[in-house]
């Protein structure tokens, strides 16, 4: 008489458990448990998308700053840089006020617009330093009604205009100058300083 067969052991189940049932995990450390999840899941996601949320913020910033400075179409209120100011020779008085500029650059010349007010002694200081005086200022605006344009500025009629051009070879700018002496005491100065690369 042949014994019955014997059936295969049964393999313990994934779980890892031997048969018996898996101890039930008690309130507390379920809290716990999901509270430690939710946490981590937190850094992983939202930090990383965090960053990503400020860096865009400060790119698009910055790309706004840009378009600002390079897309300005009249003169704005600021200070040109140093570098501009020794390129295109224009010597700003220190304590000048209302100082504005806007530069514009194509593949054939390069200005600089630049107008600020500044003190009768400020002026004389400023002709002094681009080769010139108050003598050599003649009646009349010396910029072109193009540059006038471009820079966004008004002769009005009842401004007392003086002005003069200085002319250098290349590579050395050339600059327009015209002087408003309607108010001797607090005269303005506009200056448009062509170079050609």
């Amino acid at each position: 008489m042949t014994p019955p067969p014997t059936l295969p052991r049964q393999a313990p189940s994934p779980e890892g458990g031997s048969g018996e049932p898996t101890p039930v995990e008690d309130r507390k450390h379920v809290v716990r448990r999901r509270w430690i999840t939710a946490i981590i899941i937190l850094l992983l996601i939202g930090v990383p998308a965090g960053y990503l949320a400020v860096s865009a913020q400060q790119s698009r910033q910055s790309g706004r700053d840009k378009a600002s400075k390079v897309g300005a179409a009249k003169v704005r209120t600021a200070w040109p840089s140093k570098v501009q100011r020794s390129i295109y020779e224009v010597p700003i008085p220190v304590k000048a006020s209302r100082v504005g500029y806007l530069e514009t650059n194509n593949w054939h010349t390069s200005r600089l617009y630049v107008q600020f007010g500044v003190t009768p002694e400020e002026l004389d200081t400023f002709l002094a330093e681009v080769g010139t005086s108050r003598e050599d200022l003649t009646p009349g605006v010396s910029i072109s009604p193009s540059d006038t344009a471009t820079a966004g500025w008004h002769w009005g009629s009842k401004g007392s205009w003086y002005g003069t051009t200085l002319d250098a070879p290349d590579p050395r700018p050339t600059r327009d100058i015209t002087v408003d002496l309607s108010h001797p005491g607090y005269p303005k100065v506009y200056v448009v300083s062509t170079a050609v690369p």
